[in-house]
Protein backbone atom coordinates (compact mmCIF):
# COMPACT_ATOMS: atom_id res chain seq x y z
CA UNK A 1 0.00 0.00 0.00
CA UNK A 2 0.80 3.42 -0.48
CA UNK A 3 2.77 5.05 2.57
CA UNK A 4 3.17 8.95 3.33
CA UNK A 5 6.42 10.67 1.17
CA UNK A 6 7.79 13.83 0.32
CA UNK A 7 4.86 15.62 -1.76
CA UNK A 8 5.63 16.67 -5.22
CA UNK A 9 4.67 20.23 -6.41
CA UNK A 10 0.95 21.26 -8.29
CA UNK A 11 1.30 22.75 -11.31
CA UNK A 12 -1.52 24.19 -13.49
CA UNK A 13 -0.51 25.47 -17.50
CA UNK A 14 -2.39 28.77 -17.64
CA UNK A 15 -1.02 30.29 -21.40
CA UNK A 16 0.97 28.17 -23.96
CA UNK A 17 1.50 29.03 -27.38
CA UNK A 18 0.85 25.15 -28.14
CA UNK A 19 -1.38 23.59 -25.90
CA UNK A 20 -1.30 20.32 -27.68
CA UNK A 21 2.27 20.04 -26.62
CA UNK A 22 1.54 19.48 -23.14
CA UNK A 23 -2.50 18.13 -22.77
CA UNK A 24 -3.35 14.62 -24.00
CA UNK A 25 -7.20 14.40 -24.74
CA UNK A 26 -7.04 11.29 -26.43
CA UNK A 27 -8.38 8.41 -24.25
CA UNK A 28 -5.89 5.75 -25.99
CA UNK A 29 -3.53 7.91 -25.24
CA UNK A 30 -4.14 8.93 -21.47
CA UNK A 31 -4.33 5.14 -21.15
CA UNK A 32 -1.00 4.77 -22.33
CA UNK A 33 0.51 7.05 -20.20
CA UNK A 34 -1.23 5.75 -17.26
CA UNK A 35 -0.35 2.34 -17.96
CA UNK A 36 3.50 3.37 -17.92
CA UNK A 37 2.99 4.89 -14.68
CA UNK A 38 1.53 1.45 -12.95
CA UNK A 39 4.53 -0.57 -15.13
CA UNK A 40 7.40 1.73 -13.55
CA UNK A 41 5.53 1.68 -10.24
CA UNK A 42 5.76 5.24 -10.21
CA UNK A 43 4.85 7.60 -6.77
CA UNK A 44 1.58 9.32 -7.13
CA UNK A 45 1.11 12.87 -4.52
CA UNK A 46 -2.77 13.23 -4.78
CA UNK A 47 -3.83 16.31 -3.25
CA UNK A 48 -7.41 16.19 -1.99
CA UNK A 49 -9.95 18.67 -3.60
CA UNK A 50 -7.87 22.59 -3.25
CA UNK A 51 -6.17 21.34 0.64
CA UNK A 52 -2.75 21.04 0.98
CA UNK A 53 -3.63 17.34 2.32
CA UNK A 54 -2.34 14.72 -0.02
CA UNK A 55 -1.86 10.60 -0.11
CA UNK A 56 0.74 9.14 -1.41
CA UNK A 57 -0.24 6.46 -4.25
CA UNK A 58 0.27 4.90 -7.35
CA UNK A 59 -1.74 3.13 -10.42
CA UNK A 60 -2.21 -0.54 -10.19
CA UNK A 61 -3.79 -1.05 -13.40
CA UNK A 62 -5.89 0.19 -16.23
CA UNK A 63 -8.73 -1.53 -17.32
CA UNK A 64 -8.66 -3.02 -20.79
CA UNK A 65 -11.10 -0.39 -22.36
CA UNK A 66 -9.12 2.61 -21.70
CA UNK A 67 -11.70 4.10 -19.18
CA UNK A 68 -10.87 3.19 -15.56
CA UNK A 69 -8.02 2.77 -13.51
CA UNK A 70 -7.28 1.36 -10.18
CA UNK A 71 -5.45 3.17 -7.80
CA UNK A 72 -3.31 2.18 -4.24
CA UNK A 73 -4.81 3.87 -0.82
CA UNK A 74 -2.90 5.22 2.48
CA UNK A 75 -2.39 2.76 5.24
CA UNK A 76 -3.88 5.97 7.31
CA UNK A 77 -7.62 5.04 7.46
CA UNK A 78 -8.10 9.06 8.23
CA UNK A 79 -6.56 10.23 5.65
CA UNK A 80 -8.91 6.95 3.31
CA UNK A 81 -11.63 8.92 4.74
CA UNK A 82 -11.09 12.18 4.28
CA UNK A 83 -10.89 10.85 0.35
CA UNK A 84 -13.71 8.97 0.36
CA UNK A 85 -15.60 12.38 0.46
CA UNK A 86 -13.14 14.55 -1.78
CA UNK A 87 -14.76 15.76 -4.89
CA UNK A 88 -11.45 15.74 -6.30
CA UNK A 89 -8.04 14.01 -6.57
CA UNK A 90 -5.31 15.85 -8.16
CA UNK A 91 -2.29 13.77 -9.03
CA UNK A 92 1.05 14.63 -9.71
CA UNK A 93 4.03 12.20 -10.75
CA UNK A 94 7.21 11.99 -12.88
CA UNK A 95 8.01 9.77 -15.07
CA UNK A 96 11.40 9.27 -16.82
CA UNK A 97 11.91 13.01 -15.86
CA UNK A 98 8.74 13.83 -17.79
CA UNK A 99 6.41 15.56 -15.24
CA UNK A 100 2.72 14.05 -14.61
CA UNK A 101 -0.44 15.58 -13.62
CA UNK A 102 -3.90 14.65 -13.94
CA UNK A 103 -7.73 15.17 -11.65
CA UNK A 104 -9.69 12.26 -10.68
CA UNK A 105 -13.16 13.11 -10.09
CA UNK A 106 -14.81 10.03 -9.76
CA UNK A 107 -14.15 7.48 -7.68
CA UNK A 108 -15.06 5.34 -4.86
CA UNK A 109 -13.00 2.55 -2.72
CA UNK A 110 -13.39 -1.02 -3.25
CA UNK A 111 -12.75 -3.60 -0.47
CA UNK A 112 -13.39 -7.05 -1.69
CA UNK A 113 -10.55 -7.82 -2.44
CA UNK A 114 -7.05 -8.55 -0.62
CA UNK A 115 -6.23 -5.17 -0.13
CA UNK A 116 -8.25 -2.02 0.04
CA UNK A 117 -8.21 -0.07 -3.91
CA UNK A 118 -9.18 3.07 -4.81
CA UNK A 119 -11.40 2.64 -8.55
CA UNK A 120 -11.51 5.82 -10.42
CA UNK A 121 -13.04 6.71 -13.87
CA UNK A 122 -9.70 7.66 -16.19
CA UNK A 123 -9.00 11.29 -17.00
CA UNK A 124 -10.67 12.85 -19.99
CA UNK A 125 -7.34 15.42 -19.89
CA UNK A 126 -3.58 14.52 -18.66
CA UNK A 127 -1.05 17.47 -18.57
CA UNK A 128 2.57 16.55 -19.46
CA UNK A 129 5.94 18.27 -19.71
CA UNK A 130 7.90 16.70 -21.86
CA UNK A 131 11.31 16.23 -22.47
CA UNK A 132 13.15 19.86 -24.34
CA UNK A 133 14.78 19.98 -27.56
CA UNK A 134 17.64 20.85 -25.94
CA UNK A 135 19.51 19.49 -23.20
CA UNK A 136 18.55 21.55 -19.78
CA UNK A 137 19.94 22.65 -16.72
CA UNK A 138 18.21 23.47 -13.84
CA UNK A 139 20.05 26.92 -12.54
CA UNK A 140 22.91 25.45 -9.81
CA UNK A 141 21.98 27.37 -6.11
CA UNK A 142 25.69 28.09 -5.54
CA UNK A 143 24.58 31.24 -7.37
CA UNK A 144 21.75 33.20 -8.46
CA UNK A 145 21.64 33.27 -12.26
CA UNK A 146 19.24 36.75 -13.17
CA UNK A 147 17.93 37.67 -16.01
CA UNK A 148 17.44 40.87 -16.42
CA UNK A 149 14.45 42.19 -19.49
CA UNK A 150 13.62 45.57 -20.45
CA UNK A 151 9.73 46.71 -20.44
CA UNK A 152 8.55 47.76 -23.30
CA UNK A 153 6.63 50.37 -21.90
CA UNK A 154 9.22 51.99 -19.74
CA UNK A 155 12.10 50.94 -20.68
CA UNK A 156 13.68 49.48 -17.60
CA UNK A 157 15.38 46.63 -16.34
CA UNK A 158 13.76 44.16 -14.50
CA UNK A 159 15.17 41.42 -13.00
CA UNK A 160 13.70 37.63 -13.50
CA UNK A 161 15.27 34.36 -11.09
CA UNK A 162 16.54 32.00 -13.75
CA UNK A 163 15.42 28.48 -12.62
CA UNK A 164 16.31 26.54 -15.93
CA UNK A 165 18.76 27.51 -18.90
CA UNK A 166 19.32 25.29 -22.37
CA UNK A 167 21.02 26.42 -25.28
CA UNK A 168 17.23 26.71 -26.82
CA UNK A 169 15.89 29.21 -24.19
CA UNK A 170 15.28 30.10 -20.29
CA UNK A 171 12.84 29.58 -17.52
CA UNK A 172 12.55 32.58 -15.10
CA UNK A 173 10.15 33.20 -12.00
CA UNK A 174 7.99 35.86 -13.32
CA UNK A 175 8.50 38.76 -11.48
CA UNK A 176 5.65 40.30 -8.89
CA UNK A 177 5.34 43.63 -11.03
CA UNK A 178 6.32 45.45 -13.83
CA UNK A 179 6.40 43.08 -16.75
CA UNK A 180 3.07 41.30 -18.33
CA UNK A 181 3.92 37.99 -19.77
CA UNK A 182 1.71 36.35 -21.92
CA UNK A 183 2.59 33.31 -24.36
CA UNK A 184 4.16 34.70 -27.68
CA UNK A 185 4.87 38.05 -26.15
CA UNK A 186 8.89 38.91 -27.03
CA UNK A 187 11.11 40.55 -24.98
CA UNK A 188 14.19 42.07 -26.76
CA UNK A 189 17.34 43.56 -25.41
CA UNK A 190 17.60 40.87 -22.51
CA UNK A 191 21.00 40.22 -20.73
CA UNK A 192 22.11 36.85 -19.27
CA UNK A 193 25.49 37.58 -16.79
CA UNK A 194 26.98 33.97 -16.35
CA UNK A 195 29.50 33.71 -14.46
CA UNK A 196 33.12 33.30 -15.90
CA UNK A 197 31.20 33.62 -19.32
CA UNK A 198 30.04 37.25 -19.37
CA UNK A 199 26.98 38.55 -20.06
CA UNK A 200 24.66 37.25 -23.02
CA UNK A 201 22.18 39.36 -24.97
CA UNK A 202 19.28 38.10 -26.56
CA UNK A 203 15.81 38.27 -27.42
CA UNK A 204 13.30 36.47 -25.50
CA UNK A 205 9.63 35.10 -26.34
CA UNK A 206 7.28 33.75 -23.86
CA UNK A 207 6.33 29.89 -24.95
CA UNK A 208 4.03 28.92 -21.60
CA UNK A 209 3.48 30.19 -17.78
CA UNK A 210 2.74 27.51 -15.62
CA UNK A 211 1.37 28.68 -11.75
CA UNK A 212 3.71 26.05 -9.50
CA UNK A 213 2.11 25.51 -5.94
CA UNK A 214 4.92 24.30 -3.78
CA UNK A 215 3.92 21.77 -0.99
CA UNK A 216 4.08 24.25 1.68
CA UNK A 217 1.74 26.33 0.06
CA UNK A 218 3.50 29.21 -2.07
CA UNK A 219 2.48 30.13 -5.35
CA UNK A 220 5.33 31.24 -7.95
CA UNK A 221 4.54 31.95 -12.09
CA UNK A 222 7.38 30.25 -14.21
CA UNK A 223 7.55 31.46 -18.04
CA UNK A 224 9.40 29.42 -20.63
CA UNK A 225 11.18 31.55 -22.95
CA UNK A 226 12.29 30.94 -26.17
CA UNK A 227 15.76 32.43 -27.52
CA UNK A 228 15.44 34.07 -30.73
CA UNK A 229 17.99 35.99 -32.70
CA UNK A 230 21.19 34.67 -30.61
CA UNK A 231 24.29 35.15 -32.01
CA UNK A 232 26.82 32.08 -32.53
CA UNK A 233 29.23 33.37 -29.85
CA UNK A 234 26.65 33.74 -27.42
CA UNK A 235 25.15 30.37 -27.91
CA UNK A 236 28.56 28.71 -27.24
CA UNK A 237 29.10 30.86 -24.32
CA UNK A 238 26.14 29.39 -23.12
CA UNK A 239 26.77 25.64 -23.84
CA UNK A 240 30.69 26.03 -22.18
CA UNK A 241 28.41 27.77 -19.33
CA UNK A 242 26.19 24.20 -18.92
CA UNK A 243 29.24 22.40 -19.33
CA UNK A 244 31.21 23.79 -16.46
CA UNK A 245 28.55 23.62 -14.20
CA UNK A 246 27.73 19.96 -15.00
CA UNK A 247 30.97 19.22 -14.78
CA UNK A 248 31.04 20.93 -11.29
CA UNK A 249 28.02 19.48 -9.80
CA UNK A 250 29.86 15.98 -10.73
CA UNK A 251 32.64 17.10 -9.06
CA UNK A 252 30.95 17.52 -6.17
CA UNK A 253 28.32 14.51 -6.35
CA UNK A 254 31.56 12.68 -6.36
CA UNK A 255 33.02 13.75 -2.97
Amino acid sequence: MADHSDPSAKFELLQSDDFAQYLLRAPREIAFVLRQLAAHRCMITAYIDDSPRFMMSSVLSVSEDDHQLVLDVSRDETLNASVAVARQLLCVTQLEKVKIQFSISQFHFDRSGKHPALIAQAPQTLLRLQRREYYRLTAPVSHSLICRIQAPEDKQMIDARVVDISGGGVAVLVPPKGLDFSADKQYRNCRLDLPEFGPVTATLRVRNIFRITNPNGTEALRAGCQFEELPTAMANAIQRYILRVERDRKARDMG
